[in-house]
Formats: C-alpha cells, structure tokens, sequence
C-alpha cells in the first residue's frame, strides 16, 4: 500500500488541512477504518477506485463549513424551503467503489428518507487528493459546491454527468458564490444577519 502526502509543500502551514492518500486500498480496508473510527467526528475518509483519502480538517475549513451552512439554512428560512443538514454523513456505494463524507449536506422537502443528499458542500482548503466530483456522480448527489480559492464552484447532476453552473438548481435565485461575501464577517451569527437583510421576501 503506498502512502503519500498530497499537500505541496508550500500549502504546509498552519491552516492546512492534514491529509494523506493510499493508494491500491481494498473495499474492505476502507470500511475497517471507517468502523474503527466509530462515531468520532474526524479523521474523515474519502474513496475512490482504490484511492483512500484521510483527511484531518483544519480550524479554518471548519469555520468555512460552518459559515456556509448557517446561510444556506438562513436562505432557506428566509425562502420558506424545507431542508434538513445531515453534516458529513457517511455515502458510499461498494458497486461503484466510491465513498466520501462531505462537509455539510441536506435533503430537501418532506421525504427525508433518501439515500443521498440533495447537496453537498465540499470545502477545498489544500489541493490534491481523490477525485471528489467523480465520488459524488457515482453516488448520484444532485448537486455539489466546492469552496476553494475564495470562490465557490457549483456542478449540477444531468444525463448521469456534471454540468457547471452559475444558479443552484435546487434554490431559486441563489447563487452560491454570492456566499463567499459573508465569509469574512468575524462571527457566523454576523454573517447571517448580514445575509439576511439582502433576501426580499418572494
């Protein structure tokens, strides 16, 4: 099993995420240290073809997490959309061999019985590492953001692949990257104060 770092060596610094990828990993090996973890919230493991992701998150990709969901849960209110987190739920799928925990993601609607969510919400604060998106088609996530590089980028499930996109699919008039503007504020309470005072009632 080979093991290797897929942080570049100028990312090392306090605010990176710790990671480390194995390659050549058996289904089984995953789902052992999946099970050995327990209900512990981290390390969190991503998978892909063989390719294992641990990954130890920072105090900043946190923050960013957490930020962004308080203001897609805030929209939603402001919206009237049902929707409930299910945070970094476990998803995989042995047929498809591919497995991620994502930060944060939701169901939407009444029918909270669903085996995926509608979107996940990837923050991307070192670069490297599996394949995510590809992980997420396979599962069938509808929708998918990733944070990186102070923006967000936003990909729609259609015709079994992933399309960019400028709008979400799933929010009306949301746009995910206009989230980033709050990402500053010094408390997430702020931000979503902030946030809400720019949704006009529908």
């Amino acid at each position: 099993m080979l093991i290797e770092s897929k942080i570049p060596l100028g990312e090392q610094v306090a605010t990176a995420d710790q990671r480390v990828v194995a390659h050549n990993v058996p289904w089984s090996h995953y789902q052992a240290q999946v099970a050995l973890r327990g209900e512990a919230a981290v390390p969190r493991f991503s998978y892909l073809e063989g390719a294992l992701e641990i990954m130890t998150p920072s105090k900043d990709h946190e923050r960013i997490k957490s930020y962004l969901g308080m203001l897609v849960e805030a929209y939603a209110l402001e919206r009237g959309i049902d929707l409930s987190p299910y945070g970094a739920w476990t998803l995989e799928k042995a047929p498809h061999a591919a497995a991620v925990e994502p930060d944060e993601c939701y169901i939407l609607g009444d029918d909270q019985s669903k085996e995926v969510p509608d979107l996940a919400i990837e923050v991307v604060w070192t670069s490297g590492g599996i394949d995510k998106l590809e992980a997420y088609r396979r599962l069938g996530v509808r929708e998918v953001w990733f944070w990186r590089d102070e923006a967000i980028e936003a990909f729609v499930l259609a015709d079994g692949a992933y399309q960019r996109i400028k709008m979400s699919h799933l929010f009306p008039d949301l746009e995910p990257s206009s989230l980033c503007l709050y990402l500053d504020e010094p408390t997430a309470l702020r931000a979503v104060r902030a946030y809400r005072k720019t949704l006009a009632p529908c």
